[in-house]
């Protein structure tokens, strides 16, 4: 029962940590350096990170699913028009690459990837051979 319990709350927590990232990426994803788009590679990179320490950490694909839920969540959540009818990820961009698509396809691209990447640390090396 007390396993059960450790395990529900680091998904909690990954929960709320993926929400924070997602939050922080939703909202940095735009930022442009000239033409570079600095924001959404270094969103990217923070939320890979972030899904590859909460596998390495914890082992579980389960906690890192639960960081990639709050992740998109959050990204969901202020991807539409506020009440004030601003919009932080639109719809149609100027430009070449729309990168509100980038994030929200990137960011769930990385965290399936992380999440079925098989668990290598319980692979055996034949010697015989």
């Amino acid at each position: 029962m007390k396993n059960t319990l450790l395990r529900v709350l680091v998904w909690v927590i990954a929960l709320a940590i993926g929400a924070v990232y997602g939050t922080a990426g939703t909202i940095a994803h735009a930022y442009r350096l000239g033409v570079f788009p600095v924001g959404v590679i270094l969103a990217l990179l923070g939320i890979g990170a972030m899904f590859v320490a909460m596998r390495g950490m914890t082992g579980d694909r389960w906690t890192t699913l639960a960081g990639g839920v709050g992740a998109l969540a959050a990204t969901v959540m202020f991807s539409g028009t506020g009440p004030g009818g601003s919009v932080v990820v639109p719809a149609v961009e100027e430009g070449a690459v729309n990168l509100g698509l980038v994030w929200g396809i990137g960011m769930a691209f990385l965290a399936t990837v992380v999440v079925a990447w098989p668990d290598l640390s319980r692979t055996t090396v034949d010697a015989d051979n």
